[in-house]
Protein backbone atom coordinates (compact mmCIF):
# COMPACT_ATOMS: atom_id res chain seq x y z
CA UNK A 1 0.00 0.00 0.00
CA UNK A 2 1.38 3.62 -1.09
CA UNK A 3 1.07 6.21 1.19
CA UNK A 4 -0.77 9.82 0.14
CA UNK A 5 0.27 11.67 3.14
CA UNK A 6 1.75 15.21 3.00
CA UNK A 7 5.21 13.79 3.49
CA UNK A 8 4.76 10.85 0.77
CA UNK A 9 7.12 10.54 -1.95
CA UNK A 10 4.81 8.02 -4.16
CA UNK A 11 4.70 10.58 -7.12
CA UNK A 12 5.00 9.88 -10.26
CA UNK A 13 8.05 12.52 -12.14
CA UNK A 14 7.02 15.78 -11.55
CA UNK A 15 8.30 19.05 -11.69
CA UNK A 16 10.71 19.49 -8.79
CA UNK A 17 9.52 22.60 -6.73
CA UNK A 18 10.73 25.58 -6.29
CA UNK A 19 12.94 25.77 -2.80
CA UNK A 20 10.88 28.24 -1.38
CA UNK A 21 8.18 25.99 -0.86
CA UNK A 22 9.88 23.53 0.96
CA UNK A 23 10.06 25.05 4.08
CA UNK A 24 7.00 23.92 6.63
CA UNK A 25 4.45 26.17 6.38
CA UNK A 26 5.70 27.77 10.08
CA UNK A 27 8.65 28.58 8.57
CA UNK A 28 7.69 29.77 5.09
CA UNK A 29 5.23 32.43 7.23
CA UNK A 30 8.33 32.94 10.08
CA UNK A 31 10.41 34.53 7.00
CA UNK A 32 7.48 36.09 5.41
CA UNK A 33 7.34 38.37 8.83
CA UNK A 34 11.27 38.61 8.99
CA UNK A 35 11.30 39.69 5.39
CA UNK A 36 8.14 42.25 6.19
CA UNK A 37 10.44 43.43 9.24
CA UNK A 38 13.31 44.10 7.08
CA UNK A 39 11.09 45.91 4.54
CA UNK A 40 9.90 48.46 7.25
CA UNK A 41 11.00 51.81 6.70
CA UNK A 42 13.35 53.56 8.79
CA UNK A 43 12.13 57.24 9.00
CA UNK A 44 15.06 58.69 10.52
CA UNK A 45 16.91 57.67 7.38
CA UNK A 46 14.66 56.75 4.72
CA UNK A 47 16.26 53.39 4.53
CA UNK A 48 14.54 50.18 5.14
CA UNK A 49 15.60 48.98 8.28
CA UNK A 50 17.42 45.34 6.90
CA UNK A 51 19.40 48.08 5.26
CA UNK A 52 20.83 49.81 8.85
CA UNK A 53 23.05 49.34 10.60
CA UNK A 54 22.49 49.43 15.18
CA UNK A 55 21.49 47.24 17.71
CA UNK A 56 19.06 44.54 17.59
CA UNK A 57 17.21 42.10 20.21
CA UNK A 58 15.20 38.85 20.58
CA UNK A 59 12.72 38.22 22.52
CA UNK A 60 11.10 34.83 23.39
CA UNK A 61 6.78 33.62 23.39
CA UNK A 62 6.90 35.53 27.05
CA UNK A 63 8.05 38.23 25.42
CA UNK A 64 11.46 38.11 27.59
CA UNK A 65 14.59 38.99 25.74
CA UNK A 66 17.09 36.48 25.13
CA UNK A 67 19.88 38.15 23.14
CA UNK A 68 21.12 41.65 22.42
CA UNK A 69 23.34 42.08 19.57
CA UNK A 70 24.83 44.92 16.93
CA UNK A 71 25.74 45.37 13.16
CA UNK A 72 27.71 47.86 11.39
CA UNK A 73 27.04 45.70 7.96
CA UNK A 74 23.58 45.68 7.83
CA UNK A 75 20.35 44.11 9.99
CA UNK A 76 19.55 42.15 7.13
CA UNK A 77 22.73 40.42 6.66
CA UNK A 78 22.98 39.97 10.59
CA UNK A 79 20.02 38.95 11.32
CA UNK A 80 19.43 36.93 8.81
CA UNK A 81 22.06 35.06 9.27
CA UNK A 82 20.99 34.32 13.07
CA UNK A 83 17.36 33.66 12.34
CA UNK A 84 18.02 31.52 8.38
CA UNK A 85 20.74 28.96 9.94
CA UNK A 86 23.63 30.32 7.99
CA UNK A 87 27.16 30.64 9.73
CA UNK A 88 27.62 32.30 12.98
CA UNK A 89 28.54 31.65 16.01
CA UNK A 90 25.89 31.91 17.84
CA UNK A 91 23.78 29.05 15.74
CA UNK A 92 27.00 26.84 15.69
CA UNK A 93 27.66 26.93 19.45
CA UNK A 94 24.12 26.19 19.49
CA UNK A 95 23.60 29.31 21.91
CA UNK A 96 20.16 30.42 20.34
CA UNK A 97 17.36 28.07 19.10
CA UNK A 98 15.66 30.24 16.01
CA UNK A 99 12.62 28.75 16.91
CA UNK A 100 12.38 30.21 20.21
CA UNK A 101 12.18 34.03 18.70
CA UNK A 102 8.59 35.52 18.78
CA UNK A 103 9.56 38.49 18.14
CA UNK A 104 12.57 41.11 17.22
CA UNK A 105 13.75 44.78 18.07
CA UNK A 106 15.65 47.12 16.04
CA UNK A 107 17.51 50.40 17.32
CA UNK A 108 18.54 51.50 14.11
CA UNK A 109 21.43 54.12 13.85
CA UNK A 110 22.38 54.53 10.16
CA UNK A 111 23.23 58.30 10.85
CA UNK A 112 26.24 56.95 12.20
CA UNK A 113 27.49 54.74 9.13
CA UNK A 114 30.15 57.48 8.21
CA UNK A 115 30.75 59.01 11.81
CA UNK A 116 34.68 57.86 12.34
CA UNK A 117 33.84 56.39 15.45
CA UNK A 118 31.41 54.53 14.35
CA UNK A 119 32.17 51.68 16.26
CA UNK A 120 32.57 52.88 19.50
CA UNK A 121 29.38 54.29 19.43
CA UNK A 122 27.52 51.19 18.18
CA UNK A 123 29.18 49.59 21.19
CA UNK A 124 27.59 52.43 22.97
CA UNK A 125 23.81 51.63 21.74
CA UNK A 126 24.52 47.75 22.22
CA UNK A 127 25.47 47.71 25.76
CA UNK A 128 23.19 50.26 26.76
CA UNK A 129 20.30 47.66 24.49
CA UNK A 130 22.32 44.65 26.89
CA UNK A 131 21.60 46.71 29.97
CA UNK A 132 17.88 47.47 29.27
CA UNK A 133 17.18 43.59 28.44
CA UNK A 134 19.42 42.41 31.88
CA UNK A 135 16.84 44.85 33.50
CA UNK A 136 13.63 43.94 31.70
CA UNK A 137 14.49 39.96 31.64
CA UNK A 138 12.74 38.34 35.27
CA UNK A 139 16.39 36.52 35.49
CA UNK A 140 18.46 39.33 35.34
CA UNK A 141 20.46 37.78 32.62
CA UNK A 142 20.37 36.74 28.78
CA UNK A 143 21.97 34.33 26.05
CA UNK A 144 24.42 36.24 25.28
CA UNK A 145 28.14 34.29 25.09
CA UNK A 146 29.62 37.20 24.71
CA UNK A 147 28.87 40.85 27.31
CA UNK A 148 28.91 43.70 25.02
CA UNK A 149 32.23 45.76 25.41
CA UNK A 150 31.47 48.15 28.47
CA UNK A 151 30.45 51.58 27.51
CA UNK A 152 29.10 54.72 28.75
CA UNK A 153 25.49 54.33 28.74
CA UNK A 154 23.34 55.80 25.96
CA UNK A 155 19.89 57.12 25.08
CA UNK A 156 18.49 54.85 22.49
CA UNK A 157 17.75 55.51 19.00
CA UNK A 158 13.52 54.95 18.60
CA UNK A 159 13.22 51.68 18.63
CA UNK A 160 10.77 49.65 16.03
CA UNK A 161 9.47 45.65 17.02
CA UNK A 162 7.95 43.00 15.03
CA UNK A 163 6.10 39.98 15.70
CA UNK A 164 7.59 36.58 14.05
CA UNK A 165 5.01 34.10 14.44
CA UNK A 166 2.49 33.19 12.08
CA UNK A 167 -0.87 34.12 14.08
CA UNK A 168 -2.33 30.69 12.81
CA UNK A 169 0.56 28.74 13.87
CA UNK A 170 1.28 30.36 17.67
CA UNK A 171 -0.79 27.88 19.62
CA UNK A 172 0.82 25.02 18.84
CA UNK A 173 4.37 27.08 19.06
CA UNK A 174 3.74 28.75 22.13
CA UNK A 175 2.53 25.32 23.50
CA UNK A 176 4.71 25.08 27.06
CA UNK A 177 5.62 21.01 26.47
CA UNK A 178 6.70 22.30 22.85
CA UNK A 179 8.75 24.64 24.23
CA UNK A 180 10.29 22.57 26.89
CA UNK A 181 11.22 19.80 24.44
CA UNK A 182 13.25 22.68 22.63
CA UNK A 183 14.69 24.72 25.37
CA UNK A 184 16.01 21.02 26.69
CA UNK A 185 17.45 19.91 23.38
CA UNK A 186 18.98 23.48 22.94
CA UNK A 187 20.55 22.93 26.23
CA UNK A 188 21.67 19.48 25.64
CA UNK A 189 23.25 20.78 22.15
CA UNK A 190 25.20 23.42 23.92
CA UNK A 191 26.24 20.96 26.50
CA UNK A 192 27.69 19.04 23.67
CA UNK A 193 29.04 21.50 22.33
CA UNK A 194 31.43 22.23 25.70
CA UNK A 195 32.32 18.53 25.33
CA UNK A 196 32.68 18.11 22.20
CA UNK A 197 35.19 20.87 22.03
CA UNK A 198 36.72 20.98 25.62
CA UNK A 199 37.80 24.54 25.00
CA UNK A 200 35.22 27.08 25.03
CA UNK A 201 34.70 30.53 26.56
CA UNK A 202 33.65 30.80 30.25
CA UNK A 203 31.54 32.80 28.40
CA UNK A 204 29.54 29.59 26.55
CA UNK A 205 29.62 27.68 30.13
CA UNK A 206 27.32 30.80 31.71
CA UNK A 207 25.10 30.16 28.59
CA UNK A 208 24.55 26.65 29.77
CA UNK A 209 23.79 27.66 33.20
CA UNK A 210 20.90 30.41 32.06
CA UNK A 211 19.60 28.26 30.01
CA UNK A 212 19.40 25.46 31.69
CA UNK A 213 17.47 27.79 34.73
CA UNK A 214 15.27 28.87 31.82
CA UNK A 215 14.34 25.42 31.30
CA UNK A 216 14.02 24.72 34.78
CA UNK A 217 11.42 27.50 35.32
CA UNK A 218 9.29 26.66 32.13
CA UNK A 219 8.97 23.38 33.44
CA UNK A 220 8.38 24.18 36.92
CA UNK A 221 5.86 26.57 35.78
CA UNK A 222 4.20 23.44 33.81
CA UNK A 223 4.35 21.37 36.70
CA UNK A 224 2.92 23.82 38.99
CA UNK A 225 0.08 24.69 36.40
CA UNK A 226 -0.52 20.70 36.44
CA UNK A 227 -0.88 20.23 40.34
CA UNK A 228 -3.01 23.67 40.47
CA UNK A 229 -0.70 26.07 41.38
CA UNK A 230 0.53 29.22 40.77
CA UNK A 231 3.79 29.33 39.16
CA UNK A 232 7.06 29.89 41.24
CA UNK A 233 8.40 33.11 41.99
CA UNK A 234 10.64 35.03 39.20
CA UNK A 235 13.42 34.84 42.40
CA UNK A 236 12.91 30.66 43.04
CA UNK A 237 16.62 30.58 41.76
CA UNK A 238 19.52 33.13 42.32
CA UNK A 239 20.53 33.72 38.80
CA UNK A 240 23.29 35.95 40.10
CA UNK A 241 24.98 33.08 43.09
CA UNK A 242 24.85 30.67 39.88
CA UNK A 243 27.10 33.26 37.58
CA UNK A 244 28.05 36.13 38.98
CA UNK A 245 27.90 39.43 37.38
CA UNK A 246 26.10 39.80 33.88
CA UNK A 247 27.10 43.24 33.24
CA UNK A 248 30.82 42.92 32.06
CA UNK A 249 33.61 39.98 31.05
CA UNK A 250 35.70 38.63 33.40
CA UNK A 251 39.22 38.93 32.58
CA UNK A 252 39.16 35.28 31.92
CA UNK A 253 37.28 35.26 29.36
CA UNK A 254 38.60 36.66 25.99
CA UNK A 255 37.80 34.39 23.44
CA UNK A 256 36.69 36.05 20.30
CA UNK A 257 32.82 37.10 19.77
CA UNK A 258 30.62 35.88 16.26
Amino acid sequence: MTSRGVASYNEPDHKPPSKASMPTKFVQGFRRLLKDAMDSPDPASGKRLGSCIGAYAFYDYDAEPIYVGQTTESFGSRVGRHMTGQRSDTLAYRILDPFEVAELEFWPAEHLRKDPDKAAKVNAIEYSAYRWAIEQSKYRAILNEKIPPVSKLVELPPSYRFNLIPEDLREDREHPDVRIARRAETLARVAAVAHERGEVSPGLRRVIVIQAVRLADLAAARFAYAEGRARPAADAIDVHALVGSVLQESGADDAPDE
